[in-house]
């Protein structure tokens, strides 16, 4: 038992040590340069604005839709998401105003690709949540109140 044990291991181990030499790493490994240590460790909407390359305050926009529900019972997975409408979204990101760190998640948008992300956020209390959408050198947010409860009662 043991023997299979090992030439299984040891299969998977050389099949993904030969990946890893040819240039098939995962993703998110092969981008982990370009992550935005900074963006990511903002404690503001302003602060991750700034670290996206924001020269001003952010502009509150209609064409910015921002998904999100108003009481969440699970504060672990809250579902959220954004649909940005202006031209040229370049970048979506989404804002957790009372979390530890407020950036909770980054889109990068490719050209011709419709701007409408969603994800799961973990929010640790009631807050508010801010789409932030990128177009040229302007950004762009859209704002919603989350309400985390412990068995749905309020709070």
């Amino acid at each position: 038992m043991e023997r299979r044990h090992f030439l299984a291991t040891g299969s998977g181990a050389t099949a993904l040590a030969l990946a890893v030499s040819a240039g098939l790493s995962p993703a998110h490994a092969q981008t982990a340069a370009a992550w935005n240590k900074a963006a990511f460790d903002s404690k503001s909407l302003a602060e991750a604005a700034k670290a996206m390359g924001a020269t001003g305050a952010p502009v509150e926009s209609k064409d910015l839709i921002l998904q999100a529900p108003e009481i969440a019972e699970n504060g672990s997975v809250v579902r959220v998401g954004a649909q940005s409408n202006i031209a040229g979204t370049t970048q979506l990101a989404l804002v957790v105003e009372k979390n530890p760190n407020a950036l909770a998640a980054l889109f990068d948008i490719p050209a011709g690709t419709d701007a409408n992300v969603s994800t799961n956020l973990k929010m640790g209390q009631s807050s508010n949540v801010y789409a932030l959408a990128k177009a040229g050198d302007k950004f762009f947010y859209a704002v919603k109140e989350v309400k985390v409860t412990l068995g749905g009662c309020g709070g």
